[in-house]
């Protein structure tokens, strides 16, 4: 008799025991659900291989599908974002990355916006000199002028007078 209660004891455990397996094995057989928006925000950071300067989340072309696809697989595989777009710079070449990695020739692409506005600022601060310079003078010879109208005039040159003792012989 204890021992058939015994038996009956651990029988209802086992028993609740796979039950609660067969409400819990569901869960940990179902594959990761990737979401769109987590596949979104991979594939902004991506460009369409088909379409020029088109990110991969915007691009409607059956290509960026089949990449879109391609990682949502390898997201709900467990790789990360960074071992995704990793994975697509290998195979197709850092052009595809949003942000290409800042060394070799890449690194002219960061640069060249800084050199850029520091030439434009250097070449703007001298045609503001020059405008100045100019003005400046403008304002001496316009002086020099008033004060030439109250001084006695000035011969005129050689030219000028056979011209004019010409017209009046006419």
């Amino acid at each position: 008799m204890f021992n058939a209660l015994r038996l009956t004891k651990i029988g209802t455990a086992v028993l609740l025991l796979l039950g609660a397996l067969l409400v819990v094995a569901p869960v940990l057989a179902q594959d990761t659900v990737v979401t769109d928006d987590e596949v979104n925000e991979v594939a902004k950071d991506l460009f369409c291989p088909v379409c020029e300067s088109t990110p991969l989340d915007v691009c409607p072309t059956q290509a960026c599908a089949d990449w879109r696809e391609l990682i949502r697989e390898q997201l709900a595989a467990g790789q990360s974002p960074q071992e995704v777009q990793a994975y697509f710079a290998r195979q197709y070449g850092d052009g595809v990355l949003a942000n290409p990695p800042k060394q070799g020739f890449n690194l002219i692409l960061w640069l060249s916006p800084v050199v850029a506005v520091i030439l434009g600022g250097v070449f703007f601060s001298r045609y503001m000199r020059t405008l100045r310079a100019s003005a400046a003078g403008v304002e001496a010879d316009v002086e020099a002028e008033t004060v030439d109208a109250d001084a006695p005039s000035i011969p005129q040159d050689d030219y000028k007078a056979r011209l004019e003792a010409e017209l009046r012989n006419r």
